[in-house]
């Protein structure tokens, strides 16, 4: 006897790619808010600290994450306006977006850790400290913020990449407030009683000729 193979019903088929529809949109939805309050979030704080010499003695320098570089503050707000844009387009405008989503949380990961061993900020403020356009800074050092802006690019960039696989499970924003495709049937004038003097005033006042000639 040969083998049967199982064929899944629609229905079964329909009650998975809903469930997998709900359960992808929620991970994207946290997913994109939390990187992008993270990278904004991490972008304001210190990055990296060093000393320059002025007068003879140590002046200390901090440089916050905005100081360093602010693409990855940029592509964050870009990548956060993406995710709500996803929602309001549809089929290739979808896929877009959702493209766009996740080449905002690729550039936040790949600017923050440039960032992380960047001195520039620094050499530039020392410069500024010591009036002495060729001055660096000393003693540099960087904290961990970098990393985790970082961090919260790649949960923009994980967001993207569920809009790509799952976007075209989700529902739409502005579906709720389309009208049908199909024309409207034009209301057809009512008929007009010669014999009644109220129905021909109706007819002029709609600009139609009473005497249907």
């Amino acid at each position: 006897m040969g083998c049967v193979t199982a064929v899944p019903h629609p229905r079964s088929q329909a009650a998975g790619s809903a469930r997998a529809g709900r359960l992808s949109l929620a991970a994207a939805l946290l997913c994109g808010a939390l990187g992008a309050a993270v990278a904004l979030l991490a972008t304001r704080q210190q990055w990296s600290e060093g000393t320059a010499t002025v007068a003879g003695g140590a002046f200390p320098l901090t440089a916050n994450g905005s100081d360093v570089t602010g693409v990855p503050a940029a592509l964050a707000i870009v990548g956060l306006a993406a995710l709500v844009a996803v929602f309001a387009v549809r089929r290739a405008g979808r896929v877009v977006v959702a493209a766009l989503l996740a080449l905002s949380g690729a550039g936040t990961v790949a600017a923050a850790l440039l960032g992380a061993s960047d001195s520039s900020a620094l050499d530039e403020k020392a410069a500024q400290a010591s009036g002495d356009t060729s001055a660096s800074v000393a003693a540099l050092s960087h904290t961990a913020w970098p990393y985790v802006a970082a961090v919260g690019g790649a949960l923009l960039l994980l967001a993207g990449l569920l809009a790509l696989r799952y976007g075209r499970l989700w529902p739409a924003m502005s579906g709720r407030y389309e009208r049908g495709g199909a024309p409207q049937p034009r209301r057809k004038a009512p008929a007009v009683d010669p014999d009644r003097p109220e129905d021909l005033w109706k007819a002029l006042d709609r600009g139609e000729d009473p005497t249907g000639a």
